[in-house]
């Protein structure tokens, strides 16, 4: 009886949250009913849909288009959602109010779930307490000390590749290739572990995991909108039980993912707490020799001041969430680029005989740190996928108080007035759209969505300094700003280079017949079909002569 009443409790409470939370928005008019925007589809969805679409782009095309600062949207149930690419709007939404907008709790209540408690599932002193520990281990001189590993790692991928084309070009899903790759760097050179020694036809199970929970996450759709009320409405001892027999496509793949992660993460994790307690001598031993993140970030946290200890969980939860983050979003990019080289063969043949020279000047030794992330062309071509690609293209916030949002250029309202900032109450859910940012025509010029690396070889337009972005990389929005920036931008860019400078000075990238699908998810992906179900880029693949690659 008991347990019944706080059943009802719980439900009613909840309940009543919910509703107050939804009308609230729903009855209190705001500035948010004088802007501009597309009239809701549907009553019960709003435009999730339509942000949600796989094969959406048109759509988010038009959007930033027909609407340059701010546009309303429908949420759920008729939620107002606010759609922004406005640069000073973005500051302080990112920057100078990042605790009025925060992470949105779908998102959060998502991450911890499927990764536990790590960088992306916390917020405010929380996040900033695992930033402290982790920042270290981000640094560029921590990079130098990685060069040998992401070469290590790299050789074996060229290896790999070269034994399957070497009678002749050859067929290759790159995107495989690439998101096995990335997870080997992470592991060695993030975990101190290896999980793919990159010989066989297919990963580890812990790599396939990892590879299809965006594509899977992209299935639960408008689901993850009422994932926090669910948790708010049902005790945690039924959440698995009911999530394994609800008709919802999708949840039960993310469970086994999720639980998949967490057993791997807390195997690596006692391996390492136990290398660790035995000495440095052991930690020598292991795959890293104990210069590897994870590490690294141990011993932090055992020398920390006891306020600033992350516990085991969350240690834990930082592993499954760094190794996804630095997998996923980096083996894509380097697809993409993979992609764009095999669209523009000049470009190729360019890059490909810079990499040669700087081989040149070592004897035809791998590319020391300086001289990598100093090859100009390289470089370009590194930026310009990562403006007109963003692999994690969506960043969705919670307005937690009500608030006051500034413009960059005020808009005109439905009512004829010019608005000059916005207020935004409180829970108005709110989506920065980097993608519309990135390739903004006013920011960039009218060639903004073009492919074009040797735009970073000129000075930029003076518009795009102007602009004041308040993003952690080259004027862009692609690795967000401010407290939540992503940690481990330096990282990606790093192993972008090393792959792309082997691989270049050994193979040949061109197009097969087949057509090939941009997914938007989580983090963006590839596919030959286009309802996006299996993650996949072929590529031809053809070795170079070895008296070019060696000249």
């Amino acid at each position: 009886m008991l347990s019944s009443a706080i059943l009802q409790a719980v439900l009613i409470c909840g309940s009543t949250l919910f509703l107050w939370r939804l009308f609230r928005q729903l009855l209190v008019k705001s500035d948010l009913d004088n802007i501009p925007g597309l009239p809701s589809p549907s009553y019960l969805y709003g435009h999730v849909q339509q942000l949600r679409d796989k094969q959406g782009w048109a759509f988010y095309r038009e959007l930033a288009e027909k609407y340059p600062a701010v546009a309303r949207l429908s949420g759920p149930l008729g939620r107002k959602l606010l759609f922004v690419h406005d640069p000073k709007a973005m500051h302080y939404i990112a920057v100078k109010e990042q605790e009025t907008f925060q992470e949105a709790e779908w998102f959060t209540s998502l991450t911890n779930r499927a990764f536990g408690p790590g960088l992306l599932a916390t917020q405010g002193d929380h996040h900033r307490k695992q930033r402290k520990l982790l920042n270290p281990v981000f640094s560029i001189n921590h990079m130098r000390h990685m060069m040998p590993t992401f070469y290590h790692v790299t050789h074996k991928l060229r290896e790999a590749i070269e034994q399957r084309v070497v009678q002749g070009p050859t067929e290759v899903d790159m995107v495989m290739w690439m998101g096995r790759t990335a997870l080997e760097l992470v592991g060695q050179a993030g975990l101190g572990y290896s999980f793919d020694k990159l010989t066989e036809e297919s990963a580890d199970e812990f790599g396939e995991a990892l590879k299809s929970m965006a594509p899977t996450m992209a299935t639960l759709g408008v689901f993850l909108q009422f994932l926090p009320l669910v948790e708010a409405l049902i005790p945690e001892c039924l959440l698995e039980p009911l999530g394994k027999i609800a008709p919802i496509p999708g949840l039960r793949d993310i469970m086994h993912i999720s639980k998949t992660l967490k057993q791997k993460s807390t195997e690596i994790f006692m391996q390492k707490k136990t290398a660790l307690l035995q000495g440095d001598e052991a930690l020598a031993m292991q795959v890293g020799e104990g210069k590897d993140i994870m590490s690294v970030l141990l011993r932090a946290n055992m020398t920390a001041a006891v306020e600033d200890r992350l516990d085991e969980r969350e240690l834990i939860g930082q592993m499954s969430t760094i190794t996804f983050a630095a997998m996923d979003t980096t083996s894509n990019a380097l697809s993409i680029t993979l992609w764009r080289l095999a669209q523009n063969q000049q470009v190729q043949d360019r890059v490909r005989q810079e990499i040669f020279a700087a081989r040149d000047s070592q004897g035809g030794k791998d590319i020391p740190y300086d001289d990598l992330v100093s090859l100009p062309f390289l470089d370009a071509i590194c930026r310009e996928t990562l403006r007109v690609h963003v692999p994690a293209p969506m960043r969705f916030r919670e307005a937690r108080k009500d608030s006051v949002l500034p413009l960059s250029e005020p808009i005109r309202g439905l009512d004829g007035k010019l608005m000059h900032e916005i207020f935004v109450p409180k829970d108005t859910h709110v989506f920065v759209s980097i993608n519309a940012s990135n390739t903004n025509p006013a920011i960039w010029g009218p060639d903004a969505h073009e492919w074009k690396p040797e735009r970073w070889l000129s000075p930029l337009p003076e518009t795009v300094s102007n602009a004041n972005m308040p993003g952690v990389y080259s004027n862009l929005m692609t690795f967000w700003a401010g407290g939540r920036a992503c940690i481990g931008f330096k990282f990606s860019q790093l192993e972008m280079k090393v792959v792309l400078a082997v691989l270049l000075s050994t193979f040949k990238f061109e197009l097969t017949e087949k057509a090939i699908y941009w997914n938007i998810a989580p983090i963006v992906y590839p596919s030959v079909v286009p309802d996006g179900s299996k993650p996949e880029l072929p590529i031809k693949v053809t070795l170079l002569d070895r008296d070019v690659t060696e000249a």
